[in-house]
């Protein structure tokens, strides 16, 4: 079975080399010491001034969006996982829903000003699949309107945009270290924010603790446990040997559609990019249906990813946006992982090349 993605493992002795180290203290959680060395080794590695290490992808954003006192409507995308708007919604805000720019597939920074009202607190757009949002525009905009920034990168470790890494956008950056990324501590995630919000953001995340015995104000439970950190300590040594086999198979798929009808992820200029995700969006939906059901023949399992667009969820009252409702009713993602071999790229390239219609 070959399915969308697998988990990359490194060497299992490796894994436990680094877990016994906090093993042999006894302390497992609450910000132990592999924890502690995976926020700096991180922090040189990305180039950012500070990140902090939780245990999901998914709470970042619902700490950024309380540490920053939002309230009201947060314009957001509606391709994106579900987490970006539920995250949203959980804080009892009221998601606000742009379309999508149909080449980059990000929000449509032209059509953001016109969706800003008095309730509007914040933007919280998605890179996605890695790609990075027009961030100079959303800066502008939201400079001139007083509002803050969120960026869900949950598929942007690695990513560089004019230089920098795409976690140093906005006052607050989320990442996703969940099993299925290019880094990944099993389950986790990192928040990222400018300086001045640190210390909040670390509180929120630590139950409001100010010490053992005081507490600075409202939290709730997001840290990273130790057997989380000693997995991304293990991993991060081999992630540019994954970049490397990644972007082989994404130079194969490219190479094999550049001149078919199928229209492939376009790239923002400037962006050195971590091929986290092949997406290919088909003419219509039932030539997506088509291509999967063959691809499921023959044990190949690709995802329809993002799907279905966020404004039509059973929970938000989210207006039309058509480009996003297209083209999540006609995306797939393909096969992309370390150890896809060559002869299965060959079978899911012959496999779509024939079955196209």
């Amino acid at each position: 079975m070959i399915n969308v993605t697998k988990t990359f493992l490194p060497p299992q002795a490796e894994y436990q080399a680094i877990l016994k180290r906090a093993w042999d203290t006894g302390w497992m959680t609450n910000r132990g010491i592999l924890v502690q060395e995976l926020e700096a080794v991180l922090r040189a590695y990305l180039q950012v001034p500070n990140l902090i290490a939780m245990t999901n992808g998914t709470l970042p954003l619902q700490i950024g969006i309380k540490a920053l006192g939002l309230t009201g409507e947060i314009i957001t995308t509606p391709f994106s996982y579900v987490a970006t708007v539920s995250s949203i919604v959980w804080e009892g805000c009221t998601p606000v829903f742009v379309d999508i720019h149909p080449n980059y597939l990000t929000i449509d920074e032209t059509k953001i000003e016109a969706a800003i009202t008095p309730s509007t607190s914040a933007i919280l757009a998605t890179h996605v699949f890695g790609n990075p949002c027009h961030v100079e525009a959303i800066e502008s905009i939201a400079k001139k309107h007083n509002l803050k920034v969120i960026y869900d990168a949950a598929h942007g470790f690695g990513v560089q945009y004019k230089g920098q890494s795409i976690f140093n956008y906005g006052d607050v950056s989320t990442c996703s270290f969940h099993a299925t990324k290019l880094f990944h501590t099993g389950e986790g995630g990192a928040l990222f924010c400018k300086p001045t919000y640190y210390e909040r953001m670390f509180y929120h995340h630590n139950f409001g603790h100010d010490g053992p015995e005081a507490f600075h104000g409202l939290g709730i439970n997001a840290k990273m446990s130790e057997p989380q950190a000693a997995m991304g300590l293990a991993v991060l040594p081999y992630f540019e040997s994954i970049l490397k086999e990644r972007k082989a198979i994404v130079d194969a798929y490219n190479l094999a559609f550049q001149d078919s009808d199928l229209q492939l992820l376009k790239i923002r200029p400037e962006t050195e990019w971590n091929y986290s995700y092949f997406p290919m969006v088909f003419k219509d939906e039932t030539q997506l249906l088509h291509l999967q059901k063959a691809l499921n023949k023959e044990n190949i399992f690709p995802r329809r990813y993002f799907y279905p667009s966020l404004n039509t969820m059973p929970y938000v009252s989210g207006k039309t946006c058509p480009m996003a409702e297209s083209i999540s009713k006609r995306v797939l993602c393909l096969p992309l992982f370390v150890g896809l071999e060559s002869e299965y790229i060959d079978e899911i390239i012959n496999i779509i090349k024939t079955n196209l219609c």
